[in-house]
């Protein structure tokens, strides 16, 4: 477990002092490297289960929660970049989100409380991430060869190895090029799934239409819950304080324009494939849009070649996302590993590295391969995850730093978000948890199958 923050804890000799800082989360970017970052973070393959979230909320609802989520988001993640400016600017220049919450609120507590939550969301999103990369591997094998014998764990084994190899890649700063490529990524299956469900729509095999709710009020009510805690997984990161950390000082107004490029493309794909997936498939939509386009049973209702390409781009875009997800883990490994005065590729640290981040990649890989409840799980990381770091520590901690005075707009709008998110992520996570109890009977360990 790492240890509480002292009372002012970051000075730059501190920051030279520690490892994890000097070498994974070293401060070297400029403001778009921070919006290739944020848009690996955000905007992954989990926009694909958009159609799936607007089954529980229906056309006016499902657009209403996805904007203002969006708009939520967007305003949370700002008021986050404000605070770590102004702690900069104070001499205490935070670089994690556990140190930042438990100086700005003075508790070691909270300090505990983000490292939990942000451990469980980092491995989670890690573990899904190489999970769908299993899948995605398994998809083209069966379509390259129908009757073959390989099972879901062997890919996902697959693609563990591959993930043991990127681990060794030293720092987050090192990652920028891979998010470029991430970033290019997501716009390409986006816009190829679009051009699928188009196509899907206008054939004579698209599937008949339907837009109603859960028959009775209460699964209704349940229901969108799920949804806008699946909603609110898909905006949410978490890790912004890391990302911001990996910009070169000072970092003043560098992050908004890394927020603007990462949700430029998150409106640009979140929409049409949201639009897209759910009019054609309506109430039948899948967790995942790819499964109703190809579906068990009949032909693939668009074009192979797209729908393969579509695969290819979502499987090397996991690889990506799992390896920015991991930098908090490798962080907390490296500042409790490696010794800073030694270099960062010297035997006393590379030893230690290589087999701290192995194992670290072989757990995920052993929980995605035990655990295929990628959906289910999804609902209940975003209620109990990201809802509470991303949607209401924002502004908690914008609130204690700047003391906006009870009669300002600001005030009231924070307060009225962290209200109503409390709230939300309380219903999500006893929604989500609920679905997760009801689906336990399709539960298997270790099975081919990925449950929706």
């Amino acid at each position: 477990m790492a240890d509480p923050p002292e009372p002012y804890p970051f000075p730059e000799s501190r920051l030279e002092s520690d490892a994890g800082a000097t070498f994974v989360l070293k401060s070297k970017g400029k403001w778009w490297h921070a919006g290739f970052h944020l848009t690996t973070a955000i905007v992954g393959p989990t926009i694909l289960t958009l159609p799936y979230a607007f089954r529980g909320l229906g056309w006016g609802l499902g657009f209403l929660c996805l904007t203002v989520l969006g708009c939520v988001t967007f305003y949370s993640y700002y008021l986050m970049s404000r605070v770590l400016e102004h702690c900069e600017k104070a001499g205490r220049r935070h670089i994690r989100f556990r140190e930042l919450a438990a100086d700005v609120l003075g508790s070691g507590g909270m300090f505990y409380f983000v490292i939990f939550v942000q451990t469980a969301i980092n491995t989670g999103v890690g573990i899904g991430a190489i999970l769908l990369a299993g899948e995605c591997l398994k998809i083209m094998y069966e379509n390259l060869s129908p009757n073959g014998s390989l099972e879901l764990y062997q890919f996902i084994a697959m693609v563990t190895v591959v993930m043991i190899f990127l681990s060794q890649l030293p720092s987050f700063h090192s990652l920028r090029h891979i998010n470029f490529a991430s970033l290019i990524l997501c716009l390409g299956y986006s816009f190829l799934v679009v051009g699928a469900c188009v196509h899907a729509g206008l054939s004579k095999n698209a599937p008949p239409r339907d837009y109603s709710l859960e028959p009775s009020s209460s699964s209704r009510v349940f229901s969108a819950f799920t949804s806008i805690s699946i909603i609110a997984a898909i905006f949410g990161n978490g890790i912004l304080p890391e990302i911001q950390a990996t910009l070169a000082p000072p970092a003043t107004g560098k992050m908004v324009k890394g927020l603007l490029m990462c949700y430029t493309v998150a409106f640009l794909t979140f929409y049409s494939v949201a639009v897209s997936g759910y009019r054609v498939f309506g109430n039948k939509s899948n967790s995942n849009i790819l499964k109703s386009l190809m579906p068990d049973e009949g032909p693939a209702l668009a074009p192979t070649g797209v729908l393969g390409l579509a695969v290819i781009f979502v499987l090397l875009q996991l690889l990506a996302i799992a390896l920015v997800y991991s930098q908090v883990a490798y962080d907390i490994i490296e500042k409790q590993s490696a010794d800073v005065k030694q270099g960062m590729l010297s035997k006393r640290n590379l030893i230690p590295r290589i087999i701290l981040r192995t194992l670290y990649v072989v757990f995920c890989g052993f929980m995605a391969a035990m655990l295929p409840f990628f959906g289910d799980i999804s609902a209940v990381v975003g209620a109990i995850g990201f809802i509470p770091l991303d949607f209401i520590l924002p502004m908690l901690l914008y609130n204690m730093t700047y003391k906006p005075s009870r009669s300002t707009l600001t005030y009231w709008v924070n307060l009225s978000i962290i209200i109503v998110f409390t709230g939300v992520g309380i219903m999500g996570s006893f929604s989500s948890i609920r679905k997760l109890i009801l689906d336990a009977n399709q539960f298997k360990l270790f099975s081919s199958d990925v449950v929706d």
